[in-house]
């Protein structure tokens, strides 16, 4: 099948495959005498995995990594556990940044609303000027 019926087949887009081909995520393959691409069912099978692997955030030089160890015989479970463990992680990291910029957002927009109320003056604006610097976050 050309590119549009594979990419139909997995449900990504004709572009998508391209942009996997050229990073060597599928393997090489016959063309036709006119030059375009033949896709097997196997390679419709692992771009169905790179859709499914994307979804969950996974970055293509990791998905060309889990496919190396696949095509060299080794049990890829193991390394996609690790790698949605580091995403978990840095996903925690990044909720808890949030949630301390929200802390903070909510702090200066209630101290702003203080200062009006009581007819403060600030020199440009006081919901900046009046806000206390957060802590900064720590590794760990």
């Amino acid at each position: 099948m050309k590119v549009g019926e594979a990419a139909d087949a997995a449900g990504v887009t004709p572009k998508a495959v391209r942009l996997w081909e050229s990073k060597g995520l599928l393997p090489p393959a016959g063309r036709t005498a006119s030059g375009y691409r033949i896709f097997t069912d196997e390679d419709v099978q692992i771009l169905r995995f790179i859709r499914q692997a994307k979804s969950l955030d996974l970055t293509l030089d990791e998905i060309g990594d889990v496919l190396d160890l696949q095509r060299d015989g080794a049990v890829t479970c193991g390394r996609v556990t690790a790698l949605l463990d580091s995403h978990i992680e840095r996903l925690d990291r990044t909720m808890g940044e949030l949630r301390r910029l929200r802390t903070t957002l909510d702090r200066a927009r209630r101290t702003a609303r203080e200062g009006q109320a009581r007819g403060e003056e600030a020199m440009i604006c006081h919901i900046i000027e009046s806000v206390p610097l957060p802590e900064p976050a720590t590794v760990g």
